[in-house]
């Protein structure tokens, strides 16, 4: 069966379907759209998961062994099939075959990139479109853009006057990973309040005068010279110490989860998903490398703190606290080096 994105929510509160297959080349939709799922399955007491990321290499019968092997405590189990590749005739058979003796206690959710009309030829995906749910996405543009944005903005109870949904889909230029970013820092600034295209003009002016994302990118290339000279220079221009923690409580996250993955491959997806490359993806696997799992663990806490003080709940400077978070992150040994 196939379903339209936005028909996914309803289909699932009427029945969880045994197969599910999402492909696209627009990693936020796919991303929100396998969450959804993931939680609903949950839900309904699909506690344990197994994650396979099938390359050209990829060995089929993990898929059969994994359908048949119930976890020790007998919880129902989602498979999360994370195609890198075409599955080939191999992979085809096994998916075909998974689908055509579906375990009773387990669920295959698969995701894909952009799938062409000769690859939905194929038997795998034909018997898919029987067993369960085929879902495509395609990148958004003009008002079906501008419809996501605001329901997104909707969704943290900000209330964008068109003007300002227009203005903000022509400045990500269809990129919702970039659409759900700005998102955040404008409730980040201004909470759950009517927004106008001023708001969103000055949190653009901001970004771009004080650069906080800079002072991650310092953080994580050690740069604690620098460091310290951004973080004066935001206090001094009176830049919101919310959107300053903000970036590097969302760069602490990402490096504890991208720290917490083992698999070459599970880590570049990681990092493809999550809107990283060039530059910034050599730094984040520099930082991976020097980082440990305690000190992200303390930065975090300093995070939260930070949080309490901008409002109000515990004494101290949120500022001196900010700059311990970008030095935790640019580690403690390395205080002396300069920009």
């Amino acid at each position: 069966m196939q379903l339209k994105p936005q028909q996914l929510a309803g289909a699932l509160q009427k029945k969880l379907a045994p197969v599910y297959l999402i492909s696209g080349d627009e990693p936020q939709q796919v991303n929100e759209l396998s969450d959804l799922i993931r939680k609903t399955a949950k839900a309904q007491d699909f506690l344990s998961r197994e994650i396979f990321f099938a390359d050209k290499q990829f060995d089929w019968r993990q898929l059969n062994v994994a359908a048949d092997t119930l976890s020790i405590f007998a919880d129902k189990k989602l498979i999360d099939l994370k195609l890198n590749a075409l599955p080939g005739q191999e992979g085809g058979k096994a998916i075909a075959g998974y689908c055509q003796n579906q375990p009773e206690d387990a669920l295959l959710l698969i995701t894909t990139g952009k799938l062409n009309k000769e690859n939905q030829k194929a038997t795998w995906y034909q018997v898919i479109d029987k067993a369960g749910v085929i879902i495509q996405v395609w990148p958004l543009a003009g008002q079906e853009l501008m419809a996501w944005i605001q329901s997104r903005m909707q969704q943290k109870g900000m209330q964008p006057e068109p003007a300002a949904v227009k203005l903000l889909a022509g400045r990500v230029e269809g990129n919702l990973l970039a659409a759900a970013q700005e998102i955040e820092m404008l409730y980040v600034l201004y909470g759950a309040v009517p927004i106008t295209t001023q708001q969103i003009n000055e949190a653009v002016e901001d970004s771009s005068r004080y650069d906080v994302f800079n002072l991650v990118e310092s953080a994580l290339a050690e740069k604690t010279g620098k460091i310290l000279k951004i973080i004066a220079s935001l206090k001094e221009e009176g830049i919101a110490s919310a959107v300053v923690l903000w970036a590097l409580s969302r760069e602490v996250r990402l490096l504890s989860n991208y720290l917490a993955i083992s698999a070459p491959n599970e880590k570049e997806n990681f990092l493809r998903n999550n809107g990283v490359w060039g530059d910034r993806k050599l730094l984040i696997g520099h930082a991976a490398k020097r980082l440990r799992h305690d000190e992200l663990t303390n930065a975090l806490m300093l995070c939260a703190k930070t949080d309490r003080q901008i409002k109000g709940q515990e004494q101290g400077d949120a500022w001196e606290t900010l700059l311990q978070i970008a030095l935790r992150m640019a580690s403690s040994t390395v205080l002396s080096k300069a920009s």
